[in-house]
């Protein structure tokens, strides 16, 4: 799939407001009009809908006068495709959140690790330890979860992939998840996807000491059409957090330029990776 139902439904909603507002209209005069509650449009501009109705959306532009064909063909289409089924609607039950959905179509990816390798860099043996630890879960649901992971991958894979740049700190690299073999299998990997040209990695060394981004893990995706905002992604606990304010963007974005300045250059940084494998035979 070339796009992203996801993005193309973030897309469709901000449209909506912006027409909503062009118009000069209230949300609560919409639902007036269309015979719809309050909250419903309102749900439909927070992107708070997961299958945008057609129907809809033909009435919503009529409320607001959109009269042009080509814009409404245009939102038309998002709200098809917005309804299509990405591949990780196969893996909804061991998918803890949505980041692949907004990878999918992601120009620009920029992750921060602190105790992990970035899920689009592991292996199969090093997510299945990452999997496996901690947790009471079955064999089989691990290799779930690892298939799951290495088709989230597959986007790096693809004719025009993102750009991939991974900061991780040394933190990450230091804990022998799955054994010293899995683990030097692991920094191989990393190794030989730093070699492709749209691959980026840094490694932050612990003589640095306390860094811009010590506080938590986080990814930062941007896209290549100019109506889609960049989207920060922060990984909890008790769920997925993700940030779309400008201001919020802004200071994760600092935050990164900053640690990637502490970090080791991306070729000191490999050839750090190719040492440290080779003290782990």
């Amino acid at each position: 799939m070339s796009y992203s139902p996801t993005i193309r439904r973030r897309r469709l909603s901000l449209a909506l407001r912006q027409f909503r507002q062009k118009a000069g209209l209230l949300a609560e005069e919409v639902a007036r009009r269309l015979e719809w509650t309050p909250s419903k449009v309102t749900r439909i501009e927070r992107n708070e809908w997961k299958l945008p109705s057609v129907r809809d959306v033909r009435d919503l532009l009529d409320v607001y006068g959109v009269t042009d064909q080509a814009k409404r063909d245009a939102m038309i289409t998002l709200a098809r495709e917005a309804r299509q089924r990405g591949w990780w609607e196969e893996y909804k039950d061991v998918l803890g959140g949505s980041l692949p959905e907004w990878e999918a179509e992601a120009a620009k990816i920029h992750t921060f690790e602190a105790l992990l390798i970035p899920g689009l860099l592991q292996t199969d043996h090093y997510a299945a330890a990452v999997f496996r630890g901690g947790q009471v879960v079955s064999e089989d649901m691990i290799d779930r979860r690892v298939e799951a992971r290495l088709t989230r991958q597959q986007i790096l894979d693809r004719e025009n992939p993102p750009s991939l740049w991974a900061v991780i700190d040394e933190a990450a690299l230091a804990k022998h998840v799955g054994g010293i073999d899995v683990m030097r299998r692991q920094i191989h990997h990393i190794v030989e996807m730093a070699a492709r040209p749209n691959i980026a990695v840094q490694v932050v060394p612990n003589d640095v000491g306390a860094h811009a981004a010590m506080a938590n893990s986080f990814t930062i995706l941007q896209f290549a059409a100019p109506e889609d905002p960049t989207l920060v992604y922060v990984e909890t606990i008790t769920g997925d957090v993700y940030l779309e304010m400008p201001e919020q963007v802004a200071n994760y974005t600092l935050a990164y330029d900053h640690v990637r300045a502490s970090a080791l250059s991306p070729d000191a940084s490999v050839a750090y990776l190719g040492d440290l494998a080779e003290q782990l035979k």
